[in-house]
């Protein structure tokens, strides 16, 4: 089954929707045009059923085979949201929202999934149940936390889930995935050293929380370098640090770090939240000072499913010729809250040689669309082929 002749038909139209999806970007659960947009298409292909406000913004459509005797309903979801981040591409369709842009490729994967749910509609050739769900507030938000404790799982019977991402620096329409840990888990912290502020000549009468923020940001880095295995993957990344002094002369009361954590386990999530404390909380008592740390829990390790990623390299296979094995990934995706709920993978494919994502100048290869379209479709015919 390579690339499908009637998503070349296509082509053309679901790069328009891309391409207006893009010129109008919206973040988080803020999706309320691009919502309305794909729950009018969903209802103008004949889905047998549209539903909105799934996780607040999100869209559910429903689209059964010429049979249903088999039972199996398959999930296939995509992202909608931006991110906040002014565009740089120059493009006659770059985004007309100041401070927000598409630079992550979501307007490409709600276009994708748009396609084949244009192509499922009208073929309608596998003998089951395809739910193909848009997701709001992919970048932090956690959109699919959300539309899973809205009950979507059950209320659609969805048994197995997957999802797609762009990928800059691979050919596009070509294909990467892995069974297991792909995708890390992705936690935020922030620590806040108190000392005892005063003159900057007389550093002797002071706790200087300055010093102790220096000291904190080396040892942090011990949590890699000495307390992790060394073929476990983690990443400690000091992002800010600011003191409450704004003058040259004065050693301030107090200093805000904050950063992030990743980590590809629970035990070693759990080793960084540890170490994390006793780091700050052993550097500041020793001067005299105090540590306020706090650990927030973001998105979990997206794992994927042996049985699920077998398959799924397959019908990318098919598509494309192969499918190569793709690297853990230290970046967060929210699609792991869906994949805890129910079996299934996500791949990647590729985005050609352009921009990296999150970077002002990024955009959507659209010449990736036809691969992505017929994957989507393809796992469909093939994980429930017609009777």
């Amino acid at each position: 089954m390579p690339v499908k002749n009637r998503f070349a038909e296509l082509h053309d139209e679901i790069t328009a929707w891309r391409r207006d999806i893009h010129e109008h970007p919206e973040l988080l659960y803020d999706t309320h045009r691009t919502s309305a947009l794909v729950a009018d298409k969903l209802g103008a292909f004949g889905c047998d059923e549209v539903v909105t406000g799934i996780g607040r913004t999100g869209v559910v459509g429903v689209i059964k085979g010429r049979s249903t005797g088999s039972g199996k309903v398959i999930g296939l979801r995509a992202d909608m949201d931006a991110l906040p981040i002014l565009e740089a591409t120059g493009l006659e369709y770059a985004s007309k929202t100041p401070g927000s842009m598409h630079a992550c490729g979501h307007d490409g994967h709600t276009a994708m999934l748009l396609g084949a749910a244009k192509y499922l509609s009208e073929t309608r050739n596998f003998d089951g149940t395809v739910v193909v769900i848009f997701q709001p507030a992919e970048e932090g938000g956690a959109g699919g936390r959300e539309m899973c404790e809205d009950g979507m799982m059950d209320r659609f019977g969805i048994q197995e889930v997957y999802g797609m991402h762009n990928w800059p620096g691979k050919p596009a329409g070509s294909f990467a995935i892995r069974s297991g840990p792909f995708f890390a888990a992705a936690d935020q912290w922030e620590v806040r050293l108190k000392g005892f502020g005063g003159h900057a000549a007389k550093p002797h009468v002071t706790v200087d929380p300055v010093v102790l923020s220096a000291q904190v940001v080396m040892a942090l880095q011990t949590i890699a370098s000495r307390n992790a295995d060394p073929i476990d993957q983690v990443v400690v990344s000091v992002t800010s640090i600011e003191s409450s002094s704004k003058a040259f002369n004065v050693i301030p009361q107090e200093v805000h770090i904050k950063g992030t954590a990743r980590t590809m386990s629970r035990d070693m999530r759990a080793l960084v939240e540890r170490r994390l404390t006793e780091i700050c909380t052993g550097i500041a008592t020793a001067a005299g000072g105090s540590a306020d740390v706090h650990f927030y829990k973001g998105y979990p390790v997206m794992a994927n499913h042996e049985d699920a990623t077998e398959f799924a390299a397959k019908v990318a296979t098919d598509v494309s010729g192969a499918c190569e094995n793709a690297p853990m990934v230290m970046g967060g995706e929210d699609f792991a809250f869906m994949l805890e709920e129910r079996p299934g993978a996500y791949i990647l494919v590729g985005n050609g040689d352009t921009s990296d994502v999150h970077h002002p100048e990024y955009n959507f290869n659209d010449e990736a669309i036809p691969a992505g379209c017929s994957w989507w479709a393809g796992l469909a015919e093939q994980r429930m082929p017609a009777t």
